[in-house]
């Protein structure tokens, strides 16, 4: 076992000669680098693979020995500072490196078909491969330095990813949004992060809880002064996993590929803050105020961001609140001490989130053809529905991935919100009744999501977008904005289509095909990759290929499967208390914390609480099914409550109103920002420029003005004669003697 944790370092780096390899072919060999992009997935998927054995393999050691191994090694030594590098291999570590491999390879799978037909292909998995290596050493960080590092890493990967098609202006503002607001959070990371060095004098974890533990209790530090680096610790994970205030970046980080929403936004890169609030919590537990804090932050996105998808029309910015919302929970549950039950609900939620991203981006994929790309149609929930025989495995999975996020057994996330929902009754019930409405109101937006997309009849034909005769309807993310008709000759991966009236006309030829009347079916050859040409029929919407449906069914297996790590299977520990799988690999962590591990479940007390919980998610989806079951088929009607408001007074149409907007115009928090801080920010600096120009700049032209006018009038004095000397001398002596008898004779 020793010999295996040895070489635990190269966990972060295996993945590292991919993106090196890219970086490297792409100036010195373009052509044999483009040539042969499609087989980068290949080691892509291969060396993720290898860190994913070797988690597994060091998870199932923990488990069998309950140890943590830590290796570390000295960078720079000198008197007044130490810095030491090493990896950190815990339950932790463990837990988030088989997350990342999982979900990581699922999602490569599934990139290679996805983005095939984008020109940007390989700088694709370039930046995937590279926020892999980043994502990795965070995890296996031993120390806070370390961590700030491949954090800055990762959010480096999560803007590059975010602005993967920067030419459309949508989406280079939806980057920059997400840079400068994770650097708010970030610079309050290294405040915090110094601020306990000044305290402690160490960044490794170990030291640092110690020597903190040690000053609390003999109260030789400042308590106001540990809240405040204790919160900048905070304002990091606040920003990274998108919790309020800092919660704005995470729907407009929706504008990159559907595969990048599915790995860094749901499953991996915002579960950093989660990571971060967890590894420190041995810190924060000794600082109740932030314990509260870190609560009441949790608790206000649950419901924040609940309320906030409610009324979205685009899938996966309602995805996204999703996200934060879920987020909110683990948030709340480390907020209330409940380690083992905020890691529990991060790895079901990854899982599937990560499903239903992946099941949007099938829908996405598949819609591009008929509605001319853009995100406002291929993505508007209002324009699907009816997709259930169009696309009858990716619904499948998305069905069962939207029951589990609802908490419907037994699925996974049933068993991890659960046991959230029952220790928020033991910490607060304002917060408990606080929670389970928002469990509800996830069943229902989650089911809303559904209903609008699958169910109904189809609402997408070719003749309501085709309001001019020629309807080009191919994909934006081809060469990164609509309209671009430049191909490269060699680039047989995808044929172009343009509707002109019934016929089709392919890019690459001038010949044509029929249309089928029906505008469902199209029959022409069809290229998938150069060496495969072959006739095929079309349906659009048309279900998507094996590749991407190959890494959703792996998923939705796993979303089936991953509560029973929580079910103990009559193993006892040597003590004898009944375990699971996941208490065994969290005794290490759980000890440190003084928490118990004793699973012995009274299933009398879980089944009644269960009932309770699934009652409200069923309660969620009955409103849902009631609403949305009549599919609308224009956006007038989009207004899910407006027949039901009809039949109500007039100050309950207003109240839904009111809730309604509030929930389209995302809280009115973006406004406020823009009102507060862009203006504010603006004015000031209008402020500043006048003061500069005006006022600094001005009485520094002033004097210069004014030295030239007084040299200009010196100079017509100074004739070169003397008796005009005289004179001046005798009207200035004469001047001086007026002044000095007027002060003298007043008595001044």
């Amino acid at each position: 076992m020793e010999h295996t944790y040895q070489y635990s370092w190269i966990i972060p780096f295996v993945t590292l000669p991919v993106p090196m390899l890219i970086g490297m072919g792409l100036p010195l060999f373009p052509a044999a680098t483009k040539k042969l992009r499609r087989m980068w997935a290949f080691p892509s998927v291969l060396l993720l693979s290898i860190v994913m054995i070797f988690s597994i393999d060091l998870s199932i050691q923990q488990i069998n020995s309950s140890s943590i191994y830590q290796y570390i090694w000295s960078w720079i030594i000198n008197n007044d500072i130490s810095l030491e590098f090493g990896h950190l291999i815990d339950p932790l570590t463990s837990i988030l490196s088989i997350l990342i491999t999982t979900v990581g390879i699922m999602v490569l799978l599934y990139s290679d078909n996805y983005m095939s037909h984008d020109q940007g292909y390989l700088r694709f998995f370039a930046y995937m491969s590279f926020f892999n290596t980043s994502m990795l050493g965070l995890v296996t960080s031993s120390n806070l330095i370390q961590i700030y590092i491949f954090w800055e890493l990762v959010g480096m990967c999560s803007y590059l990813l975010i602005g993967f098609w920067f030419t459309r202006p949508i989406v280079s503002n939806a980057c920059q949004k997400a840079f400068v607001t994770n650097r708010v959070g970030d610079f309050g990371l290294l405040l915090g992060i110094l601020g306990f060095y000044w305290m402690t004098g160490s960044f490794e974890f170990q030291d640092l809880f110690e020597i903190f533990s040690n000053l609390i209790y003999n109260n030789e530090i400042h308590f106001l002064f540990v809240i405040l680096c204790a919160f900048l610790l905070f304002s990091g994970a606040i920003a990274k996993s998108a919790q309020f205030p800092l919660h704005i970046w995470l729907p407009d980080a929706m504008e990159g590929p559907t595969p990048i929403s599915a790995l860094i936004h749901a499953a991996t890169m915002v579960a950093a803050g989660i990571f971060l609030v967890a590894r420190l919590l041995p810190l924060f537990i000794g600082i109740p105020y932030i314990m509260k804090l870190i609560a009441l932050v949790g608790i206000i996105t649950v419901l924040l961001g609940a309320t906030l998808a409610l009324a979205q029309r685009d899938i996966k910015r309602s995805l996204a609140y999703s996200t934060m919302s879920q987020l909110g929970y683990m948030m709340l549950a480390l907020g209330m001490g409940s380690y083992r039950a905020a890691l529990f609900h991060l790895i079901t939620h990854a899982y599937s989130k990560a499903l239903l991203f992946l099941g949007s981006g099938s829908i996405i994929h598949s819609m591009e053809a008929i509605v001319s790309y853009s995100p406002d149609k291929s993505q508007n929930m209002v324009l699907m529905g009816g997709l259930t025989k169009q696309v009858p495995i990716t619904r499948i999975a998305f069905l069962l991935g939207t029951l589990s996020l609802c908490g419907i057994p037994p699925l996974g996330c049933f068993w991890s919100k659960d046991e959230i929902l029952n220790d928020t009754w033991l910490y607060s019930p304002i917060f408990a009744i606080i929670a389970c409405s928002a469990a509800g109101l996830t069943a229902f937006y989650m089911f809303r999501v559904y209903l609008l997309t699958f169910e109904g009849h189809l609402n997408v034909h070719f003749q309501n977008y085709s309001g001019r005769k020629n309807n080009s309807f191919y994909s934006i993310s081809l060469w990164g904005k609509q309209g671009s008709k430049t191909f490269k000759k060699n680039f047989h991966l995808l044929v172009l289509l343009t509707m002109n009236n019934n016929e089709m006309t392919s890019f690459f030829w001038k010949k044509t095909y029929q249309v089928d009347s029906s505008v469902k079916k199209i029959t022409c050859p069809f290229i998938t990759i150069n060496y495969f040409r072959a006739k095929s029929i079309f349906s659009y919407p048309h279900e998507s290929d094996n590749t991407i449906l190959f890494p959703m069914l792996v998923l939705l297996l796993v979303t089936l499967f991953v509560g029973t790590i929580r079910i103990p299977f009559n193993q006892f520990s040597q003590e004898g208390m009944n375990l699971d799988i996941l208490s065994k690999l969290l005794t290490p962590s759980l000890n440190f914390l003084h928490q118990n591990e004793n699973n012995s479940a009274n299933w009398y007390e879980f089944a009644t609480n269960a009932t309770f919980s699934v009652s409200i998610a069923y309660f969620g989806i009955f409103i849902a099914s009631s609403l949305y079951k009549p599919v609308y088929s224009s956006l007038q009607n989009l207004n899910f409550l407006n027949s039901f408001a009809k039949k109500k007074t007039i100050l309950w149409d207003k109240i839904i109103n009111m809730i309604y907007n509030w929930s389209y115009n995302r809280g009115y928090v973006d406004t406020f920002y823009a009102i507060s801080f862009t203006s504010g920010v603006r004015r000031l600096a209008e402020l500043i420029y006048f003061i500069d120009r005006r006022i600094i700049d001005g009485i520094t032209n002033g004097v210069g003005v004014t030295s030239f006018f007084l040299g200009e009038g010196i100079r017509y004095v100074g004739g070169g004669r003397v008796s005009f000397y005289l004179l001046l001398y005798l009207f200035s002596v004469l001047i001086f003697l007026l002044i000095y008898y007027f002060f003298y004779f007043f008595n001044f």
